[in-house]
């Protein structure tokens, strides 16, 4: 039927644009989008603290990344208001991360990522790392909980290439 085909084109063409609109209003990482609602207008990061700054590094974790997708060390344990600089070699032969978030972020920008593998990333609380190279993130923990960590390229999440941070102290 005519009308038919026509709805479905139309139809097909509003799925494309707005394909290309979601990933758009989503950029790349690079474009330094919002992960899973837990940045603030002011930049602070909702349930994980926020960036720190150089000058005010406590201590420096350093953490190697592997192709068996696993973090060592993987668990960490810091004082709430610790600003932590973290140094991540990546040891292995393919691309790897190491992002900090609650486990809800985590897994809804894995399923994220599993859509748009070729992401990368400029927001604080996450960093790509190339084979061969290091990377370092700065950040403050400014409150008392959990934190996850975790390598959201495609399969190695759900490799087990996960951590935590323990964050400890009194709630802020």
């Amino acid at each position: 039927m005519k009308i038919s085909s026509s709805l479905l084109t139309l139809g097909a063409a509003l799925v494309v644009a707005g394909a290309a609109n979601f990933a758009f209003a989503n950029g790349t990482h690079e474009g330094g989008h919002e992960h899973g609602g837990h940045e603030h207008a002011d930049g602070e990061h909702q349930a994980i603290g926020q960036p720190g700054v150089a000058s005010a590094v406590k201590r420096t974790i350093a953490v190697k990344m592997s192709d068996d997708m696993r973090f060592t060390p993987s668990n960490f344990s810091v004082k709430r208001g610790e600003t932590v600089r973290f140094v991540i070699k990546n040891v292995g032969q393919v691309k790897h991360e190491f992002v900090l978030g609650t486990e809800a972020e985590l897994k809804e920008h894995y399923e994220m990522m599993k859509k748009f593998p070729t992401m990368e990333h400029s927001d604080p609380s996450m960093v790509t790392v190339a084979p061969g190279k290091t990377e370092e993130i700065v950040w403050n923990f400014s409150r008392a909980g959990r934190v996850e960590i975790g390598c959201l390229q495609p399969g190695h999440f759900d490799a087990g290439m996960r951590g935590a941070v323990s964050v400890l102290g009194g709630k802020k």
